[in-house]
């Protein structure tokens, strides 16, 4: 119409039932609003509404736009990490955008967001029975048992009046495992629990540590948390060099990324189908932790109830006590592993006879009936070394909790700290005996 026959301004506003300053502004801001519409990809829409926090709109529209320039599947739960890794990059006080605020965002700019295959309707999915008689056959027959993984959550409680978990009561932590199908790598045990900075971890260098914690709403896994696990165990299989299948349960807070060395697959939820981890691997590792919480003694260590920390390292050792046998087998009877898969044999903690073969033996530490002499030069080398006053077991708990200390704050590998487990598990076989 502006375009057409020239009309007065006057006459356009009468027509449409608004002022002749509505019109002037209309005309003088033509390109502007035109550009907008086209922009908006909404041709029914007649009313431009402003977000609350422009910049921040601003800035993931040009995230999502440079994201499908690239193919780049944008689901609802990327978005929405996207957008508080945005709010937080702009320091706003609440980074935490709602699912609200996505809906308004999504309509203000006509955004469509994708979903994954797994995500579709029902109607487009597999059923259960077929899923597992045609589908995952034909998955696991593309990959070696050992690159073959399934993660699972579970959760465990916090002993009473421990030190470094939070204020409600019956506090617990939410564990994700993460392990393939013959066993042979478990990966590192994430941990999240409800307080953000517990007093324990402090001065603990968190990197080197064989475990990791995160604080979480309600100590739960959500999809901000996932999904940064999902990026660092992808960034693990690609310094392996290995390209692997994830099996996962379909949740709301495991979001579907395509990632260059990790195959995400979501089981469909059926009775049928059990996770491996649930066919007994994490009642394996509870029992674990349990044992080691019961041989806790507060007496003979000097302290009160364990720490968060103690706890984390627990939760640790009981994970590494999970044999890779026992692994394989739950995925045996999951119907998640190739038949072809051998049982692997267990490596856990030394046994007893492992140990005792390792201890010194009272002929090695005497020589003709008398304490080994200390070695020497000159006059010194003939005098026998003192004899030194064998340490009481608190003395000997009060060692292992400085060595261990130090290994938090100066380890340089995650890979230590085995070592110091099996040292640990010796001193409970030797004070038990």
């Amino acid at each position: 119409m502006l375009e057409g026959p020239k009309v007065s301004q006057s006459e356009l506003a009468k027509r449409f039932g608004v002022s002749q300053p509505q019109i002037c502004r209309i005309i003088k801001n033509k390109e502007r609003i035109l550009s907008e519409w086209h922009r908006s990809g909404d041709p029914e829409r007649k009313r431009k509404r402003e977000g609350k926090d422009a910049a921040l709109e601003a800035a993931l529209l040009r995230w999502v736009e440079g994201a499908r320039a690239t193919d780049l599947p944008v689901s609802g739960p990327l978005l929405q990490l996207k957008a508080k890794h945005l709010a937080e990059g702009l320091g706003r006080p609440n980074p935490e955008p709602s699912g609200g605020w996505l809906a308004r965002f999504e309509a203000r700019h006509n955004l469509t967001v994708e979903k994954p295959p797994a995500e579709k309707g029902d109607a487009e999915q597999p059923t259960a029975e077929r899923w597992a008689s045609s589908v995952l056959p034909a998955l696991l027959r593309s990959y070696a048992p050992s690159e073959i993984y399934a993660c699972g959550e579970t959760g465990v409680l916090l002993p009473a009046g421990c030190p470094g978990k939070g204020e409600s009561a019956g506090d617990r932590l939410t564990l994700l495992l993460c392990a393939n199908a013959d066993g042979s790598e478990k990966a590192p045990l994430r941990a999240v629990g409800e307080n953000p900075q517990p007093r324990c971890l402090r001065g603990v260098n968190l990197e080197q540590m064989p475990w990791s914690y995160r604080a979480g709403s309600a100590a739960g896994v959500t999809a901000p948390l996932f999904t940064e696990w999902l990026r660092e165990f992808n960034e693990g299989m690609r310094r392996q060099g290995k390209s692997v299948l994830l099996l996962l349960a379909k949740r709301e807070a495991h979001p579907y990324l395509q990632l260059p060395n990790v195959r995400m697959v979501f089981v469909p939820p059926a009775a049928t189908l059990a996770q491996p981890l649930d066919r007994g691997v994490t009642s394996d590792l509870k029992g674990h932790y349990r044992r080691r919480l019961l041989r806790w003694q507060p007496a003979e260590r000097g302290t009160g109830q364990p720490t968060l920390l103690d706890v984390l390292h627990m939760l640790a050792q009981a994970w590494g006590d999970v044999r890779p046998g026992l692994i394989a087998g739950c995925f045996r009877a999951a119907g998640f592993s190739p038949e072809a898969i051998a049982e692997v044999p267990a490596t856990g903690p030394l046994g007893r006879e492992q140990l005792e073969r390792r201890a010194p033996t009272d002929k090695e530490l005497e020589r003709n009936g008398e304490p080994a002499e200390a070695d020497g030069d000159g006059e010194e080398a003939g005098e026998l070394a003192a004899a030194q006053p064998c340490p009481s077991e608190r003395e000997v708990w009060a060692s292992l909790a400085t060595l261990r200390r130090y290994l938090e704050c100066r380890a340089t590998s995650p890979d230590l700290f085995q070592a110091f487990y099996e040292l640990e598990d010796a001193m409970h076989l030797v004070s038990a005996s």
